[in-house]
């Protein structure tokens, strides 16, 4: 049986997969309205990609903000994610000034998304120095150029794996359909043969679309929708999302 986990009564790895919004915005007022609206929303969790924020190296902005979304995000758990410039993001610091932002921002966020592959970076000492501070860890993997064979999938899952993380997370670029049934094949059989956590897994882009709806079938815990700005290429409207999931869970329940 595969180990769930639960963040402020949501439960990750069973049943529907768990819809996560991002919140992609430079300034403060702006992420806090927008928090306000994902309270709101019919979404299960908030990511706020804070490589966008105007304010990140200024550890106290840091502190203060996060005090201030777990304020609004009274219902929904806080992912908070600084996504590099080598795997599709804003932020182009060091592995060293990365390491200790999210180990700052671990104290105030329930989530925190780890680059496991970043180049110069402890990532097995990272996570276990993150989760003393009872955070959960996604640790994740971006290939916005290609889609890599289903072996190598599957193999960067169970690194993530071996190091910690909580959730591993993959995401790959498809450039043919064929590439979209690789990502969904090496789902299965990492949730069938090697997963014993919740695993994330996405294709991304218009091709990638049906990655994002079919978690439940296949084994990927986590799907993510817009609300307004998406945060990668293929994400669906919130409210669409939620619709095609209750679907197939209606029709994988009977």
């Amino acid at each position: 049986m595969k180990r769930e986990v639960t963040i402020k009564g949501l439960t990750i790895g069973k049943g529907i997969p768990k819809i996560c919004v991002p919140i992609v915005s430079e300034k403060t007022e702006d992420i806090l309205t927008a928090a306000i609206e994902a309270e709101k929303s019919v979404a299960d969790l908030v990511e706020w990609r804070a490589d966008f924020w105007e304010e990140l190296k200024d550890k106290q902005a840091l502190e203060k903000i996060l005090c201030d979304l777990q304020q609004i995000l009274k219902t929904k758990p806080l992912l908070f994610t600084i996504r590099t410039n080598a795997e599709g993001g804003e932020f182009q610091g060091t592995a060293k000034e990365y390491s200790e932002l999210v180990k700052k921002a671990a104290k105030g966020a329930d989530m925190i998304d780890i680059e496991v592959f970043m180049k110069e970076l402890n990532a097995k000492e990272l996570i276990w120095e993150i989760q003393k501070e009872e955070c959960v860890v996604v640790g994740s993997n971006h290939d916005f150029h290609k889609t890599p064979e289903k072996e190598e999938i599957i193999r960067r899952l169970c690194f993530m794996q071996q190091t910690g993380a909580d959730i591993p997370k993959i995401a790959v670029m498809p450039e043919t359909p064929k590439d979209v049934l690789t990502l969904l094949s090496a789902t299965e059989e990492m949730f069938s043969l090697h997963a014993d956590r919740p695993i994330v897994t996405m294709s991304m882009a218009g091709t990638g679309v049906i990655s994002r709806i079919s978690g439940e079938i296949f084994g990927s815990a986590i799907t993510f929708g817009s609300i307004s700005k998406a945060s990668a290429p293929g994400q669906l409207e919130l409210k669409e999302l939620r619709k095609a999931l209750e679907i197939i869970h209606g029709d994988k329940e009977n």
